[in-house]
């Protein structure tokens, strides 16, 4: 069976160089969000917890409850259904509207929108949603927001920090005003969290780069991380062609000789996206994915009874044109995984 696994020397490698940028382990809110970006939501978690990270970001309450044990604060983005939670949950508030269907006593983080103009609530009325918090007896632990441009070189990075500057001045004064605690203030996901010379703020909210990724343009420093995921196919059988055949979906791959190949247990129905056999993609052991990959399986230029498909997805992303992101999270969450 296919799997995928996962190198925890690698995974800690990564958490290290995060918080020496951040300044303390005790920073870092590891985003687990959409099964850990692919990843697996739990056993990415384990090894969190294990480093001693305390705090992390997922999407839904649903998320949330598998990995309650490991956490100190636990960050929820996007739901919008409040049944049961856990003290250690922090539910986003997106929006006025978002805030007044919040059961009392919640913890929230308000999120602001300094720019990216797709979700949040607008600084102008900030204020009024801090008041908000309070007549719906709500604990406001948190004020956030994203960046649209941190990882291209812009003035945007610059211009929405301000923008949050503004936004700390305003919640600051106001929770004076009301005698409420000053709450956390949180901004940086993983391109951001390294164009900061002195990151100052409570949290980082640090994704992609946690799995050893980063989506940042090359003129920046960016810092050696290393991919944590790799990918393995099991044989489930082999056979001799001749030259001049071809293989699989509409024989796009045509033998120029008499070859080994072997069919492996990887298909797009697993995650792994679909190679139309235009462009050449070879495993880090060097053998080529020939022609269309299937469903279920895919033909390779090998015999072993085991493949490496990837252990960087790097290259996947530019055949695709797309970013690593979806190149993991798109993958089987039912695929087994494995610690080393």
């Amino acid at each position: 069976m296919a799997k995928i696994v996962l190198n925890k020397e690698n995974y800690f490698h990564n958490l290290k160089i995060i918080s020496e940028q951040a300044g303390s382990k005790d920073k870092i809110a590891v985003v687990l969000k959409d099964n850990a970006y692919g990843h697996g939501l739990v056993e990415i978690a384990s090894m969190a917890k294990e480093f001693g990270i305390k705090n992390a970001v997922v999407r839904t309450c649903e998320e949330a409850k598998k990995i309650e044990t490991f956490f100190e604060q636990i960050l929820i983005l996007a739901d919008t259904t409040f049944h049961t939670y856990s003290h250690s949950f922090h539910i986003v508030v997106n929006s006025l509207e978002q805030l007044k269907k919040v059961p009392e006593n919640t913890n929230v983080h308000l999120k602001i929108d300094t720019g990216m103009h797709r979700n949040g609530i607008s600084i102008e009325t900030l204020e009024e949603a801090i008041h908000g918090t309070l007549r719906k007896n709500l604990n406001l632990t948190g004020v956030m927001t994203h960046f649209r441009s941190a990882d291209i070189l812009s003035c945007e990075f610059f211009w929405q920090k301000e923008n949050f500057k503004r936004v700390k001045n305003i919640t600051v004064n106001t929770c004076e005003k009301l005698f409420l605690p000053i709450p956390k203030f949180h901004s940086a996901n993983s391109s951001a969290l390294f164009r900061f010379k002195n990151y100052e703020e409570d949290l980082a909210r640090v994704g992609i780069a946690q799995y050893g990724y980063l989506e940042s343009d090359s003129i920046f420093d960016n810092p050696n991380l290393k991919p944590v995921m790799s990918l393995w196919a099991q044989r489930i059988s082999s056979r001799k062609i001749t030259k001049g055949q071809r293989v699989g979906y509409g024989g796009i791959f045509t033998a120029k000789e008499d070859m080994d190949i072997s069919t492996y247990d990887v298909g797009y129905g697993d995650g792994f996206l679909r190679l139309n056999g235009k462009k050449r993609y070879t495993t880090p052991k060097g053998y080529e994915i020939l022609g269309r990959v299937s469903m279920d399986n895919c033909s390779i230029n090998s015999k072993d009874e085991k493949v490496c498909i990837f252990d960087d997805v790097r290259q996947l992303a530019e055949i695709h044109d797309t970013i690593t992101y979806e190149i993991t999270t798109t993958l089987n969450p039912n695929i087994e995984k494995e610690i080393i």
